[in-house]
């Protein structure tokens, strides 16, 4: 194993080479040893960069929730186009398609993880808080605009769609389910407010 190689971005390298292990060999593989050997680099960088290996997995997970900032941006400019439904559809695709379900197993699986994710942000399970703050403030967007019902509680709907996306992709060994099926799903949870505003 090379021990000398000189990396541009130690940082950055540690943590894709952790989502890789994650992804492919789940949490329970994922230790300061396998992050390094996926890496290509020696034990010692790892614990150059980071005070503990519960540190770097903090990291991690909060590296990877900054990406839902990305997201959630896109998702309101979408807002007022197409479909409430495909735009909602489109969301849940690219979150969980993503390396979030690995992450959330990740937080479950750890104790002191959890704890040390519950000081840095806000209360509720790390990613899913995230993306159901990221569907609420869409549909609020789309409330205004009167493209749902004017008394959606937005709040409810996205736990609902988080909720259930994410039971969607759970467990499935790197299968995504369908876009079909999380579209059914997204239909018939706001199938209410959609009907509702129509009728209106």
């Amino acid at each position: 194993m090379p021990t000398g190689v000189a990396i541009r971005d130690p940082r950055e390298q540690l943590l894709d080479a952790a989502e890789r292990v994650l992804l492919r060999d789940g949490p329970n593989a994922l230790t300061s040893r396998a992050v390094t050997t996926e890496a290509g680099c020696a034990k010692g960088v790892l614990h150059r960069h980071f005070a503990d290996f519960d540190a770097f997995l903090a990291e991690l997970v909060l590296d990877r929730i900054g990406r839902i900032d990305n997201q959630a941006a896109a998702l309101r400019e979408a807002a007022g186009t197409g479909t409430v439904a495909h735009n909602l559809t489109g969301a849940l695709m690219d979150l969980f398609g993503s390396v979030a379900v690995a992450i959330v197993g990740l937080v479950i699986s750890r104790d002191e993880l959890r704890a040390r994710l519950r000081q840095a942000g806000p209360a509720g399970v790390p990613v899913l808080a995230e993306a159901t703050a990221m569907v609420a403030s869409y549909l609020t967007i789309e409330r205004e605009m009167g493209r749902i019902a004017a008394d959606a509680d937005v709040d409810t709907l996205a736990l609902t769609l988080i909720g259930a996306g994410h039971l969607l992709f759970a467990g499935r060994g790197g299968a995504p389910p369908e876009a079909g099926a999380v579209d059914r799903v997204v239909t018939t949870v706001i199938a209410d407010v959609v009907q509702r505003r129509l009728l209106g």
